[in-house]
């Protein structure tokens, strides 16, 4: 069936909203809540302590019996320092392909759910449609956590979740995981010209940061030869400290994430990292220091890695629907992971567009991809308009 101008009008008007995940998310929610609401399609939020953002929930169908939920979170990565040849935030459209912030990295997937609504709001189902829109992806998946955890506390659970990040509408059944980490070292300030009066934080940081290149190359023994690169990575993103060149830095921060394999103990790596910068690290700061000396290690963002399990029939399906032969894994990191670790629902992630275009200047997806995402959708609506999957 040829893509529907519905859904691309509705891609389009997602794409106008920026949704960068520093900023609120309210102006889309609102948009999704009126347009479902014009087909009686009831809606539950999820907001943050502040109210500037939320999660959204609507279940189409009966709900007291096991359903699907098509997932998607709304936010963006920002745009600032990037290239664009157009206005990223203003959608068009050239050689077949759909571009602007977000029409790959997810709102091309959460159009074509929306444009299916208003047909399975139309006709009787033997299975619930649920459509789960999120915030915060983009920082490490913060923000879904308040919906998958209702979720959990479902009596009738749904049978699957499709999560539509994009794979070029690969089948994908496991990906690695994440854990983003602040390590913060306080040390004290003095004069340049007199080391042995302070104690330079960002010295302290940079034995920190070989001990994570060290423990980087270690990890690239325990293989999984599904994932590219098949061990676990650690990435040091930034480092920061000091006031000049002058003073002996007093303070130093250091962001770094690692993306630990389906069944590695997440923690044990942080022990490590914590244990070393304690009995190593630490040591030498107090000297200079005193009690004033400290190392703290911050979580700003997890979500772990998955494993798909009890979740062959609705891979079964896809493959089915797809004409694909096997599922795959990836490198990236999903809400996927949460929820069938948190709610216990086997989820998959299959989604039209590539993530190599995600977060690049002028990113885009074809609309051929999109063709085929709409297919999957409209399987998904017989399915659950006939009970079966």
């Amino acid at each position: 069936m040829p893509l529907s101008a519905t859904a691309l009008e509705i891609i389009a008007d997602l794409i106008r909203f920026p949704t960068i995940s520093a900023r609120s998310n309210r102006d889309l929610i609102a948009y999704v809540c009126e347009f479902l609401a014009a087909h009686d399609i009831p809606t539950r939020l999820f907001e943050n302590e502040d109210g500037t953002k939320a999660n959204l929930l609507a279940t189409i169908g009966p709900a007291d019996v096991p359903g699907i939920v098509l997932s998607g979170h709304s936010d963006v990565v920002p745009t600032e320092g990037q290239n664009w040849s157009h206005d990223p935030f203003s959608p068009w459209q050239a050689e077949g392909r759909l571009y602007g912030r977000g029409a790959c990295d997810m709102k091309g997937f959460l159009g074509l759910v929306l444009a299916a609504a208003p047909r399975l709001a139309a006709r009787p189902l033997a299975r619930p449609v649920h459509i789960a829109i999120s915030y915060d992806e983009e920082v490490g998946c913060a923000g879904v956590g308040s919906l998958v955890d209702h979720l959990a506390t479902l009596e009738t659970k749904p049978l699957i979740a499709l999560i539509g990040e994009p794979t070029e509408m690969r089948i994908v059944t496991a990906h690695k995981g994440i854990r983003v980490i602040r390590t913060t070292l306080t040390g004290r300030a003095a004069h340049s010209s007199l080391p042995e009066a302070g104690a330079n934080a960002l010295v302290a940081a940079a034995e920190i940061v070989g001990f994570l290149s060290a423990l980087s190359e270690r990890l690239k023994s325990t293989r999984d030869d599904r994932f590219d690169p098949p061990y676990t990575t650690i990435n040091i993103g930034r480092l920061t400290g000091g006031a000049a060149v002058n003073i002996i830095a007093e303070r130093a921060e250091i962001d770094w994430e690692y993306r630990p394999l389906p069944g590695t103990d997440a923690e044990t790596l942080l022990a490590e990292v914590t244990a070393f910068a304690e009995a190593e690290v630490l040591p030498k700061l107090q000297r200079g220091a005193g009690a004033a000396a400290a190392i703290t290690f911050e979580p700003v963002a997890a979500a772990p890695a998955l494993d798909t399990e009890g979740g062959e029939d609705a891979e079964a399906f896809l493959r089915r629907v797809l004409g694909a032969n096997r599922a795959h894994a990836v490198s990236f990191t999903t809400e996927a992971g949460l929820f069938q670790s948190i709610a216990g629902i086997p989820a998959i992630v299959c989604g039209p567009g590539s993530i190599e275009q995600a977060h690049k200047p002028d990113e885009f997806v074809s609309l051929a991809q999109l063709e085929k995402a709409q297919g999957l959708i409209d399987a998904v609506c017989e399915a659950a308009e006939s009970g079966g999957l």
